[in-house]
């Protein structure tokens, strides 16, 4: 029987990342200081889950709730080699239930 494979990204999320990493690759000197910034719904697991994707990346991160404490902002700053690691990074995030990327 034939495996069937499920590509979990549609073709604008693929396109997307895409053109990031192009204007990445363009526009930065690499290594180069990155800041990502994500909302997810208030909760410590997703603020955990977002943490443990940058543990072994010496990031700086904060976090803030927001005035009704439905959400939750997460900044993370650091030191990224490539436009590979800057888009690796989004996708480990993206598979947290709920976070926005911006």
């Amino acid at each position: 029987m034939p495996k069937i494979v499920f590509d979990l990204e549609d073709k604008k999320t693929t396109e997307f990342y895409k053109r990031l990493e192009d204007n990445l690759a363009l526009n930065t000197q690499w290594p180069a200081p990155y800041l990502y910034k994500f909302i997810v719904p208030s909760s410590e697991e997703k603020v955990a889950a977002i943490i443990a994707d940058f543990k072994n990346q010496s990031a700086k991160i904060s976090s803030r709730t927001s005035s009704k404490g439905a959400f939750t902002s997460v900044s993370v700053s650091l030191v990224i080699k490539n436009p590979e690691a800057v888009i690796a990074n989004y996708r480990a995030v993206a598979t947290i239930e709920g976070v926005i990327s911006l």
